[in-house]
């Protein structure tokens, strides 16, 4: 099972220099990827949880591709609306070519409202447009002249429709923050959704918090507790078949983002536990 950190490239802490040290520091705690959000606009429902500045992902993960040598990068998730497909198709395309195809693109519907309406994009066909985009980026990649290989999509989200989409259209199912009971209540669906669809199960690539503390947590999501109740909720997720599990550090406040060193503390010590 491969693991992951979703690295913030957005708030007030965060300089070409700290996503420079996160990308190494990442990948000399021997994490197999790296991975980070997307915005377009920082649209006040944006700032409240995703303060400027906020770095674009092909442009910064394009950037940090020039500073690792080993660890794959990619997107938890790009918003598929908010772009041409053909123009994600060539993006992601040439950045999978420049790391030497270490890439992912992790794609999603998209919440922000206020940054829909900005970029000219109608909110209500956020679903349709993720199904182009998906649809458009496999059929391009057959041409030669995007040097695309095998880019694995992830699709985000834990809706039905989002289920579907990863069954009919995706490499891997990217659910974001689950509990423990919502994880195995989404997982029971998206297998029914695969029966429903006579198609194969998606892998298994979810995204959990990486919340520490001293004593063990109760109610409580997935990644948060003690270092003894994350190892073991990495070796449930594990046994339930998951390809990749990626490490979210940040946890709610953009003041977290100025000192980056407590989140790699927390995730040295899973890695120390976790191997």
């Amino acid at each position: 099972m491969l693991i992951g950190v979703n690295v913030p490239n957005f708030g007030p802490g965060t300089t070409p220099a700290v996503l420079r040290d996160w990308a190494r520091t990442v990948e000399d705690l021997g994490f197999d990827l790296l991975m980070m959000s997307d915005h377009v606009v920082v649209t006040p429902d944006v700032a409240e949880q995703y303060p400027a500045p906020f770095y674009e992902p092909f442009t910064t993960l394009s950037w940090l591709a020039g500073v690792t040598e080993r660890v794959v990068l990619g997107t938890t998730v790009l918003i598929a609306a908010y772009r041409h497909p053909l123009l994600v198709a060539r993006m992601a395309a040439n950045l999978a070519d420049l790391s030497g195809g270490r890439f992912v693109l992790g794609v999603g519907v998209g919440w922000a409202r206020q940054e829909f309406d900005a970029l000219g994009v109608p909110f209500q066909r956020r679903g349709k447009l993720t199904d182009e985009l998906v649809t458009t980026l496999r059929a391009a990649w057959q041409d030669e002249g995007y040097r695309a290989g095998s880019v694995p999509i992830w699709v985000g989200g834990h809706s039905d429709g989002a289920m579907r989409r990863a069954a009919r259209l995706g490499d891997a199912w990217h659910p974001l923050r689950q509990t423990p009971d919502g994880w195995r209540e989404s997982l029971a669906r998206l297998k029914a959704v695969a029966v429903e669809e006579n198609l194969p199960l998606p892998a298994l690539a979810p995204r959990i918090m990486l919340r520490l503390t001293d004593q063990p947590l109760g109610e409580r999501r997935l990644g948060e507790g003690t270092v003894e109740q994350v190892v073991a909720d990495l070796h449930q997720l594990r046994a339930d078949g998951a390809h990749a599990v990626v490490l979210d550090p940040f946890t709610s406040d953009p003041e977290e983002t100025r000192h980056p060193e407590v989140a790699w503390q927390a995730l040295a010590a899973v890695r120390k536990e976790f191997r």
